[in-house]
């Protein structure tokens, strides 16, 4: 067994089927993780993670997997179960079009979008959106989501781009000491070579699309999937006249919000709301 593996029970859910089996594949053909990693692509961390059943095994690992040990569309069939496990069905086309996508274009009216969210981010919000779930259930959530910030590393990172509305700034979600490091985290992403964020100020007034979330999934074919949710209720949509519709809106968000180095500024003054009080001296 591998140093820092934990014993698996595929019965009890098909994440962990998933992670049994890579785990037995791995052994059967001889690699090593770092063999593995090789062969793939995907990091060392990221294959431990699936393996452990602490990661979601995203697109295009499955396929991959499948390549590198013959074993057909074995990994692919798995990552299905997994998919409708763990995923709600109306994220399902989405999640996997992010995977996939040479440009992601994304809004947060009143939350930090989910490629951007820490850990402890993500387990405030599961954490009071799911109340009657255990320990376990929100584990598995949180890693779900911390599954899918692998999009941003890697040797294929695509375009991503965040529009945040301030609101998302100021509401202390997990309270002052999280929303602290989570606006410490993302700061680094503002104006990158691959990222962007930019802040919608309140003094913009009202502005298009300003409600819920929107996610713009294009691929490398260009074709553009809008992903938006509202109240809890999300919809896919891929016909030309509400993707047009979408892309437009997307824009004018742009010309209402402040450059990346005016929003990076806004970002270190809110911070400045939540940082931690020094203690007092005796």
């Amino acid at each position: 067994m591998t140093a820092g593996a934990r014993d698996l029970e595929p019965a009890r859910s098909a994440r962990e089927l998933y992670g049994a089996e890579l785990r037995r594949q791995r052994q059967l053909s001889g690699m090593s993780l770092d063999r593995l990693s090789a062969v793939v692509n995907y990091s060392k961390t990221h294959l431990h993670g699936v393996e452990t059943a602490e990661r979601l095994p995203l697109p295009p690992i499955s396929q991959k997997l499948d390549a590198a040990f013959g074993t057909g569309e074995l990994f692919q069939g798995l990552w299905g179960a997994v998919k409708r496990e763990h995923t709600p069905k109306r994220f399902d086309h989405c999640l996997e079009l992010e995977a996939k996508a040479g440009r992601i274009q994304a809004y947060g009216a009143t939350l930090v979008p989910g490629l951007l969210q820490t850990p402890a981010y993500a387990r405030a919000l599961f954490s009071r959106s799911n109340l009657a779930a255990g320990l376990a259930e929100i584990d598995s959530l949180v890693a779900g989501r911390m599954s899918r910030q692998e999009v941003l590393r890697g040797d294929n990172v695509p375009d991503y781009w965040a529009i945040l509305d301030e609101a998302v700034l100021h509401r202390a979600v997990g309270g002052p000491v999280v929303m602290y490091e989570q606006l410490a985290a993302f700061l680094p992403l503002v104006d990158t070579e691959r990222t962007t964020i930019q802040v919608v100020p309140f003094k913009a007034g009202e502005y298009a699309g300003m409600n819920g979330t929107i996610i713009l999934l294009t691929l490398p074919d260009n074709s553009t999937t809008v992903y938006q949710e509202g109240g809890g209720i999300g919809e896919v949509f891929d016909d030309r006249e509400t993707v047009t519709r979408r892309l437009r809106d997307y824009d004018r968000m742009k010309a209402c919000a402040l450059s990346p180095e005016e929003s990076a500024a806004f970002i270190e003054a809110a911070m400045e709301k939540f940082e931690p009080c020094e203690p007092p001296q005796v």
